[in-house]
């Protein structure tokens, strides 16, 4: 009797413990990455979630799941894992920082706009980390999320009506340095941050893109590299690719640069509701294409017009000669204005992955025009 009593109260000691600071799935357990496509608002459905439905891929899933729920909900896979920076509370040993080139309001009530004349990064993510481990989540949601003040979670309205994608990545602490490093190439508009003493001296990058947001005198600039590409490694290991450029780079981050990295052709998806949109392009021996239409996990098809996520995948399976099998989720369009912008892309080689992106992809733009099978 007196074994289990032990046993019982070791369980309630170590059940206790937080709970570690992580991308987390629809049942809410910890995983080491997930992408979510958030589907637009169907024409017609009359559903109180319109508008809020995804999709889910997971780290060792088969492929796309149908998301548990609405995105607005705390229970479900966004709601879990960027709520988490709402419960830390005064925690002040928790890092975090949060920017969108369209940064919410107080209310949610600012008005939605592309800023394309802009010359800060056009780049949307979260990033809340602690003394062993964190979270990066790179998005293409305007005005999301809310202040870590405003104590709660929610999805924006902004984010309904058009398509969106999010990939979150759990990454140890000496990852973080590096995502600063990139961020700094980026030059994302924060909005709300916060690096404890404690965290800032082991990640000094981070700590200056937070310092710069809440510096309230002009900051010396200070010469950045106009581009680079990392192999981020996450707490479980599976390696990605993270591509940032920053103003100076002054091209097209796919054609310009990701596709002859990557060594394959790329199939693009971004918002083409805007001014300058660069056209599908066949130079340079490689073929980035602009989707025009898609249907993820067989849902329903729509137009890119209805999409405002912005990712790229491989026409081919990895193992082809030009390369392929890649699937890329960021912040940044193909449109001449955000050539001369920061924004960036993170890139993996997974095979459940590509097919669930490179299925998605049904009719593109071909080069000198008309439409083509992707």
């Amino acid at each position: 009797m007196l074994v289990f009593l032990s046993w019982m109260i070791l369980c309630v000691l170590l059940g206790s413990e937080a709970s570690p600071i992580s991308c987390y799935n629809d049942g809410g357990d910890a995983t080491d990455w997930f992408y979510i496509y958030k589907l637009p608002k169907e024409h017609g459905r009359k559903s109180p979630i319109a508008g809020e439905m995804y999709l889910l891929l997971e780290n060792g899933s088969e492929g796309w799941t149908e998301g548990k729920g609405s995105l607005n909900d705390t229970t479900g896979a966004l709601g879990r894992t960027v709520g988490q920076l709402y419960s830390q509370g005064k925690n002040t040993e928790v890092a975090y920082i949060l920017y969108n080139d369209q940064e919410p309001s107080e209310d949610f009530g600012a008005k939605l706009v592309e800023n394309g004349e802009s010359r800060a990064g056009h780049t949307k993510g979260v990033l809340l980390l602690d003394k062993n481990q964190g979270f990066w989540l790179v998005h293409s949601t305007p005005l999301f999320p809310a202040t870590q003040k405003t104590g709660q979670y929610y999805y924006p309205s902004s984010g309904v009506i058009n398509g969106q994608n999010f990939i979150c990545v759990t990454y140890p602490l000496d990852a973080f340095q590096t995502i600063g490093e990139q961020l700094q190439i980026n030059e994302p508009n924060v909005y709300d941050c916060n690096i404890p003493e404690s965290l800032a001296s082991l990640l000094p990058a981070l700590a200056d893109v937070c310092r710069k947001h809440l510096s309230s005198q002009i900051v010396p600039r200070v010469k950045l590299a106009s581009n680079r590409s990392v192999t981020l490694t996450s707490q479980g290991g599976t390696n990605f690719i993270s591509f940032a450029k920053g103003a100076l780079f002054d091209d097209d981050l796919y054609h310009a640069w990701v596709a002859p990295t990557l060594k394959s052709d790329l199939l693009v998806q971004f918002w083409i509701r805007s001014r300058g949109i660069l056209p599908s392009n066949c130079s340079l021996g490689w073929k980035v294409l602009d989707i025009t239409r898609i249907n993820p996990g067989d849902t329903f098809t729509f137009k890119a017009s209805q999409d405002h996520s912005k990712w790229a995948v491989s026409p081919k399976a990895a193992g082809h000669k030009s390369g392929g099998g890649w699937v890329c989720v960021g912040d940044i369009n193909r449109n001449e204005a955000e050539e001369k912008r920061g924004g960036g892309t993170v890139c993996l080689q997974d095979p459940v992955v590509w097919k669930a992106y490179r299925t998605a992809a049904l009719e593109c733009e071909a080069c000198g025009g008309g439409t083509v099978q992707c």
